[in-house]
């Protein structure tokens, strides 16, 4: 079943909540050994909250509400009463005293959550290892890495152990687990999921969104997790209608820009061959599909700068009192941040600023920009992050990102969607941009090529052993 299957047969009572947990619960015991996606589980809990839902008045037709689905929470985001490592020796034993505005919104709506997925250490790399909990594997093949840093949501999905997780993204680690794993991550514009309390309300890198094995399943979430809130200060007012329901509703779109590698990035052959037959397709829901890109070529520096700052941001205390505790690579994105000077920021500050008139000026002209989701197919979970591609070579353990992250900094929302597979059976994904706040049109497109093509249907699998 997908999300909204399950949903539907939860509304109209053909199935319980707690019917739900059991299976969920069962797959997970089936396969969590093989790929070690959601370590944290909160069955006790979910049971609990579901006989709780089972005693209310059902929802009404009108309001929106999961009825009772098994959710899976990135263990970024805490969930009260529920074991919050972030992936890290220094919370290693935490438990969470409240949730997230964003879980509690969930819940109020009718998601029940039932594990904590895995994730590196505070989110950094796109590779999912901790020292807490341990390697998140690839089910396409568990000697690979489902990427990250939401590895452990997009394995979930694919292993078939919930029908819809959250994840979070800022160099890309929505879309390239999702990428990686074969189903569907949206990045959506900051603020249209509401989040915290937070230590940095006002940031505009970070976003939460949702996860599924459908585009239809990813446009119900986000549909369950938008609306301002007090709490997040640049939250977006809930849309006047139904992501689920524009997604139901296929539209023509008119131009439509496709970029082989925005312009900066070195991409695997084989990955830019798969891309670039999915993006002949688009002829189809298009007027035109042209090579294009608006120029990406400060990119590097407005990321690199200003993702450094909100690491000094968030994590400078814990590098003088953890410091031995701290992965290099977050120690790495410290020590870059509080090196940074007030004319490093501002000059990333304005780059961005023209980059993002660049964009605005992009989007009178074409209604999308479609391009490969990351440079490369899934590799081997013991390494740590690539430092060559192509042979162009890379001198920090994210710039093998920038197909996403250079995306990022233009606050505009991304979706990737399965689009190929490698010879050897592993997924590719593609990604769309829209203009800011347009969610819907990300979902839309990304709807339309999904239901030409077969890829969604190869998950739920049995992890491969390879």
């Amino acid at each position: 079943m997908t999300a909204v299957e399950a949903v539907e047969k939860l509304q109209a009572g053909d199935v319980t909540p707690l019917e739900l947990i059991d299976a969920s619960e069962q797959r997970i015991r089936e396969t969590e050994d093989a790929v070690n996606a959601l370590p944290i589980q909160c069955f006790d809990r979910a049971r609990d909250h579901a006989k709780s839902l089972m005693k209310k008045a059902r929802h009404s037709d009108d309001e929106p509400s999961l009825h009772g689905l098994p959710i899976a929470i990135k263990d970024l985001t805490p969930v009260e009463g529920v074991r919050f490592t972030l992936g890290s020796p220094i919370f290693a034993d935490q438990v969470a005293a409240h949730s997230d505005i964003m879980v509690k919104r969930l819940e109020e709506r009718g998601g029940i959550v039932v594990a904590k997925a895995n994730t590196p250490e505070f989110g950094a790399g796109a590779q999912t290892f901790n020292e807490v909990l341990g390697t998140t594997t690839n089910p396409f093949d568990v000697s690979k890495t489902p990427g990250g840093s939401s590895g452990g949501s997009a394995a979930a999905l694919a292993a078939g152990q919930v029908w819809l997780a959250q994840g979070s993204d800022l160099g890309g680690s929505l879309r390239i687990p999702a990428s990686f794993t074969g189903v569907v991550g949206l990045r959506p514009s900051p603020g249209r999921v509401a989040h915290g309390p937070s230590t940095l309300p006002f940031g505009v890198g970070s976003v939460e969104g949702p996860m599924g094995r459908t585009v239809a399943d990813v446009a119900l979430m986000l549909d369950m997790m938008v609306g301002e809130h007090i709490a997040d200060p640049i939250s977006l007012p809930r849309p006047d209608y139904s992501y689920l329901d524009k997604v139901k509703a296929p539209r023509k779109f008119g131009k439509v820009a496709y970029s082989p590698n925005l312009g900066q990035c070195p991409i695997d052959g084989e990955v830019a061959a798969i891309c670039a037959k999915a993006a002949e397709a688009f002829k189809d829901y298009a007027t035109s599909v042209e090579e294009d890109c608006f120029d990406l070529s400060d990119g590097d520096n407005i990321f690199q700068t200003l993702r450094a700052a909100q690491f000094a941001a968030a994590h400078a205390p814990k590098l003088k009192e953890h410091r031995s505790l701290l992965k290099p690579d977050v120690i790495w994105n410290i020590e870059a941040g509080l090196a940074l000077t007030a004319n490093d920021i501002g000059l990333a500050q304005r780059q961005q600023g023209a980059l993002y008139a660049a964009v605005a000026e992009f989007f009178g002209t074409y209604d999308l920009l479609i391009s490969p989701t990351v440079m490369v197919p899934p590799f081997n979970h013991e390494i740590r992050s690539l430092s060559e591609v192509e042979g162009v070579k890379f001198d920090n353990y994210v710039a093998w990102l920038a197909m996403t992250y250079l995306l990022t900094n233009t606050s505009c929302p991304v979706i990737s969607v399965p689009c190929g597979m490698t010879q050897s059976g592993l997924p590719v994904g593609l990604q769309i941009m829209a203009p800011a706040h347009r969610e819907d049109l990300v979902l839309q497109a990304a709807a339309l090529f999904e239901a030409d093509h077969e890829y969604s249907r190869l998950v739920p699998i049995d992890p491969v052993l390879k």
